[in-house]
C-alpha cells in the first residue's frame, strides 16, 4: 500500500517524499491529499505573527453582584452577609401562610436571599429577630 501512494513533491527546500492520494475528475482539477513532504528544518529567521485575542468580558452572576453589595436584603444592614437558599420556590408555601423572608424571596423570584447573620439565624429559628422589611 505504501508504494501505491508514495510520491515526491517539490518544496522550497528541495524534493521531498510524501504519501499522496489523488482522485481524478473530468473537467475539473483533481482532488489531492498529501501526508508528509514538509521539511523538518528550523527556520531561525521566522517571524511569528499571532493575532491578538479579543479581551474576555464575562458578566458577573447576579448573586455574586448581590453578595458583593454587602447589604442584607431583609433588613438593609451592611454587615457580613450570608446566603439563604431553598431548593424550589414552591417549597416556600402559599402566600399569606409564609414568613416575611419567604414573601421577599417569592416577590423577587429568587431561590437565594442575601441576608445578615442575625436574619439568617432568625430564618432558621435559632434566635428571635426583628420583623423583616422590604
Amino acid at each position: 500500500m505504501a508504494r501505491t501512494y508514495a510520491a515526491t513533491i517539490e518544496t522550497p527546500h528541495g524534493v521531498r517524499k510524501c504519501f499522496e492520494a489523488r482522485v481524478e475528475r473530468t473537467g475539473r482539477k483533481p482532488l489531492v491529499g498529501r501526508f508528509g513532504g514538509i521539511p523538518l528544518r528550523r527556520d531561525k529567521k521566522t517571524v511569528i505573527n499571532d493575532r491578538r485575542l479579543a479581551p474576555v468580558n464575562t458578566k458577573r452572576k447576579e448573586l455574586v453582584t448581590r453578595l458583593l453589595a454587602g447589604r442584607c436584603e431583609a433588613c438593609g444592614r451592611t454587615d457580613e452577609v450570608e446566603v439563604h437558599h431553598v431548593a424550589k420556590l414552591a417549597d416556600l408555601g402559599r402566600p399569606g401562610t409564609r414568613p416575611p423572608w419567604a414573601d421577599l424571596m417569592a416577590s423577587q423570584h429568587r431561590k437565594a436571599l442575601v441576608v445578615c447573620g442575625t436574619c439568617h439565624a432568625g430564618i432558621h429559628g435559632k434566635k428571635p429577630v426583628p420583623a423583616l422589611t422590604e
